[in-house]
């Protein structure tokens, strides 16, 4: 079984993923909202690239079971219900619903994946039940993250490190990267989540958009036991 990391949407080619197991990190926010949705009852959820698409699609759907959710430089889109703050996914709004979201990184870095076998959908709010997952299918992984505007981010590579930590609990002799073994080791000298994280672009980015409430929630490690998978069309998960 091997591990292989991939830092940024930019670095995704069919030759590194082609008919392997992906696991999709962007955890400020897409796959946070994405688990978080799920995980309170939305019936499913339909990633988009554009907004045109994402408002095309709605109109083939009655207004009551669908609710739009996104975001463009991490503000709410214009005329959408929800942005991409998992905090705004309650049980009260989502449940039932289809939620059809476009995001700046998130919904992209699913889009370049269809040619993997299967997808899967991780941020540090499931990442113990997704190494339970891939221990179990026991086949190669690529861990994608889906970064900054085409950068390398450093809140999604933590998490790559932590689902590697969790996954070598119960299988030592996994082959890892030299990519994927970094990550493991910035996880572990970096317990502290909130603390490395602070260092990162893009929660610099949230914090001036008063963004705490979300930072908090998204670091909070393996607080939901469920893992999206995303058919190439929409995010489901089997429970």
């Amino acid at each position: 079984m091997k591990i292989d990391v991939i830092i940024s949407a930019e670095d995704i080619h069919d030759s590194k993923i082609k008919n392997k197991i992906v696991v999709v990190i962007d955890i400020f926010r897409a796959t946070s909202v994405i688990i978080t949705a799920l995980n309170n009852g939305c019936k499913e959820v339909i990633p988009y690239l554009t907004i045109e698409e994402t408002l095309e699609f709605a109109k083939k759907l009655n207004r009551e079971d669908y609710v739009l959710g996104g975001e463009r430089k991490a503000v709410k889109i214009e005329g959408f219900d929800l942005s991409n703050s998992p905090l705004e996914y309650t049980k009260e709004l989502i449940r039932n619903k289809t939620v059809l979201f476009t995001t700046t990184n998130g919904t992209r870095t699913l889009a370049k994946s269809v040619s993997a076998k299967k997808v899967f959908i991780a941020a540090m709010i499931n990442a113990e039940s997704v190494a339970k997952k891939l221990i179990n299918i026991n086949e190669d992984v690529v861990i994608i993250n889906a970064g900054t505007n085409g950068n390398f981010s450093m809140d999604d590579f933590i998490c790559s490190g932590y689902i590697i930590n969790e996954m070598l609990k119960y299988n030592k002799s996994m082959e890892l990267t030299d990519i994927s073994k970094t990550a493991n080791i910035i996880y572990k000298e970096n317990s502290d989540i909130l603390s490395y994280v602070r260092k990162a672009t893009h929660y610099t980015v949230m914090k001036s958009l008063k963004l705490d409430s979300d930072i908090e929630y998204c670091v909070r490690k393996s607080i939901i036991e469920i893992v999206p998978e995303y058919d190439g069309e929409r995010i489901t998960y089997t429970k």
